[in-house]
């Protein structure tokens, strides 16, 4: 066993010793099946924003937009535009190859559950090590840049979500109806008044998606954001909210979709200098979600059009669609999903 002891609040253990997945156990084939039933028109919606939105650097700069380059052949060609004439007599074609470099989470994504950790004391024996969800460990099962053949998620990776193939129900609450640009924080009070005023039915094994209008603001930018105003605009998600936590492991949502950056926000508002004094974390639901329950979380996707269609067609499921890249050892993937309706 890799912990003796797991976190307040965890349910590590409850889907098995050396679960990787987490909540998405829930989503098993009769929830799936019963999820295509939510397809009556099949009309498909693009849930990624382009892959080079935001723009730029400057929202977070260790993480940068992708930039494309052509492969080099081993005759030292570049192949883009390569004419296969200057290898072989008498042959039209003509061939664009290439390659990425790109920051996972740079943009529409999914986080895995190696992407947010604590130091806990698993052992029980009262010293703290980086430890991730269900007990895997830094150094051993997370490599980090400086450990041998590091970086690389030996367990937790994105590659683990990948192969459960991510499709289900998903449900949309659309805080942007309410609150407009407004930069609300919005705890449980507010969301589940939402979610009665909107008539939103959330089940188990559903994906939770959430609008806020910020994604929207991205796309009127067109790769040239305003800083200021997205680091001041739109809903987000008060992952200090003890009840909204409760609700959120209760609920039985496998994931929390949103289409602003972080699901929560990147500062909370300050505290009282005795609430700072404490130790804490920066993104509390972050820590809930992804170190203690297992709630895989995305950010950044685009819900505008497919919201103003739900509104129009008085619903708020459907059928989603959503693999990340099946990437072994990565920590975050960009994603395209799909809602089907």
């Amino acid at each position: 066993m890799r912990w003796r002891q797991r976190p307040a609040d965890s349910n590590w253990g409850d889907f098995g010793a050396d679960d990787q997945i987490g909540k998405m156990n829930l989503l098993t084939p009769h929830l799936r099946r019963a999820a295509a039933q939510e397809v009556k028109e099949g009309i498909a919606f693009c849930l990624s924003m382009p892959l080079d939105y935001p723009g730029g650097g400057g929202l977070m700069a260790h993480r940068q937009p992708p930039k494309i380059a052509a492969t080099v052949r081993s005759t030292g060609h570049t192949c883009y535009n390569f004419e296969f004439s200057l290898l072989h007599e008498n042959v039209a074609d003509i061939c664009s190859d290439d390659r990425i470099t790109l920051s996972t989470q740079y943009s529409t994504q999914w986080d895995s559950l190696a992407h947010w950790g604590q130091k806990f004391d698993v052992d029980g024996n009262g010293r703290e090590e980086i430890v991730y969800y269900n007990g895997y460990r830094a150094g051993t099962h997370v490599r980090g840049a400086n450990d041998t053949k590091g970086p690389y998620a030996n367990a937790l990776s994105i590659s683990e979500l990948a192969k459960t193939a991510v499709q289900g129900r998903g449900v949309l609450v659309d805080l942007a109806l309410i609150y407009g640009e407004t930069p609300e924080v919005v705890g449980y009070d507010a969301l589940m008044s939402a979610i009665d005023a909107q008539r939103v039915e959330i089940r188990p094994g559903d994906m939770l998606c959430v609008r806020t209008g910020w994604a929207d603001l991205v796309m009127k930018m067109q790769g040239k954001p305003d800083i200021p105003r997205l680091s001041n605009s739109c809903a987000t998600l008060d992952g200090r909210d003890a009840r909204l936590l409760n609700w959120l492991s209760n609920s039985g949502v496998v994931a929390v979709c949103t289409d602003n950056i972080a699901v929560e926000p990147v500062k909370y508002p300050d505290a009282d200098p005795a609430t700072l004094a404490k130790r804490r974390s920066i993104l509390p639901l972050h820590v809930h979600c992804l170190f203690k329950q297992g709630i895989h979380l995305a950010e950044m996707w685009y819900l505008g059009e497919l919201a103003d269609w739900l509104h129009a067609n008085d619903r708020s499921s459907f059928f989603l669609t959503a693999p990340p890249l099946r990437l072994p050892g990565a920590v975050g993937s960009p994603v395209t999903p799909v809602a089907t309706v």
